[in-house]
């Protein structure tokens, strides 16, 4: 069964390859914030980038890779209507864009769970993670230099 996420944060470190976005279990008021789940995915400075240049809304003269797609798509008649974290295999995590096509079907499009959230985060389309790769996530070790608190700040430790 696929849980309902959201991207809770993006850490961009621009001295570094390593840029970090959290992703946090979508949970009803009557959860406690212990119970919610989180996880951090390692991705790369251009997809961190386009993520949080697609939250803030910032146009751009031309299209990039994600907006180009997000265009294909949508010029297809389709309509990207999830994202979906399906595996963790070797540390690194697998998605689809999942697609609803003109006809009705559902194509599931493999991607990198950045790529999909980069081109899907400008219109608000949900996030779902299997529940084995969340729980796989929550015993992979954090990057270094993260903490399991989402509230530490890594800047405190030097």
């Amino acid at each position: 069964m696929a849980v309902r996420m959201e991207l809770s944060r993006i850490l961009i470190r621009e001295l570094t390859d390593m840029q970090l976005i959290e992703l946090r279990e979508v949970a009803d008021e009557t959860t406690p914030a212990d119970d919610v789940r989180s996880f951090p995915i390692v991705i790369g400075l251009p997809e961190a980038m386009a993520i949080e240049r697609r939250l803030k809304g910032i146009q751009i003269k031309r299209p990039q890779t994600h907006d180009l797609l997000a265009n294909v798509i949508s010029t297809m008649g389709g309509e990207l209507v999830s994202i979906t974290i399906n595996d963790l295999s070797d540390h690194t995590f697998f998605a689809t864009l999942d697609v609803k096509m003109p006809d009705g079907g559902v194509q599931h499009i493999d991607s990198r769970p950045s790529d999909a959230i980069a081109i899907g985060v400008a219109e608000s389309v949900p996030i779902y993670v299997e529940e084995h790769v969340l729980e796989a996530a929550s015993k992979e070790p954090h990057p270094e230099g993260e903490s399991e608190d989402p509230d530490h700040d890594p800047d405190e430790d030097e």
